[in-house]
């Protein structure tokens, strides 16, 4: 092998290796998040519903009114843009949904809260100066539930579908808020 090439793989595997190092002590990449990401699936018939999201924990915090604040949009989770996906058209609080995917945005309340479909996919839930990067332009639908107050303490922020009943709901919870939103395939 010429000196050339020699050369030319010693200096790659430094830099191999410090990038590796990088990685792993600067942008801690082996150590969980803080808010892992998960996801809520529901197959009913031939609907299918999904929900990609963040998973914020309370750790001690005070949540609503404080770490996310009353009366502003919030990006529902943390991280990246909450998504919701239907394969067929829905009827939310009687307005039509249409098969496809959205970013999930709310604005939380302390008697309701406000939840918006956007159509518009984005890659992170906030910008730079850490502002929501939600676009209203882009709302499919808005509306709004009830808080209801549970007695028991959601660790981790949640979201689901409930089925229970026989009539569909998705839902959030976390700390002592849980929101239901009644979904029906249109």
């Amino acid at each position: 092998m010429n000196s050339f090439l020699k050369r030319l793989l010693i200096i790659l595997a430094f830099v191999a290796v410090g990038l590796l190092c990088y990685s792993a002590f600067v942008e801690n990449i082996f150590s969980p998040r803080l808010s892992p990401k998960d996801s809520a699936k529901i197959e009913l018939n031939d609907l299918n519903l999904k929900v990609e999201y963040n998973r914020p924990s309370r750790r001690e915090r005070k949540i609503f009114g404080a770490l996310v604040p009353f009366n502003k949009v919030w990006r529902t989770g943390a991280n990246e843009a909450t998504t919701f996906q239907t394969n067929m058209d829905l009827r939310i609080n009687g307005m039509r949904l249409a098969k496809g995917k959205y970013t999930v945005w709310t604005v939380p309340m302390e008697n309701n809260w406000k939840i918006m479909f956007n159509t518009r996919q984005y890659e992170w839930g906030v910008n730079e100066k850490m502002e929501p990067m939600w676009d209203p332009n882009y709302d499919a639908i808005e509306l709004e539930a009830a808080v209801k107050k549970l007695d028991e303490t959601v660790e981790k922020f949640t979201i689901a579908f409930d089925n229970t009943t026989g009539k569909l709901k998705l839902t959030f919870a976390w700390d002592t808020t849980l929101i239901e939103i009644p979904i029906e395939a249109y």
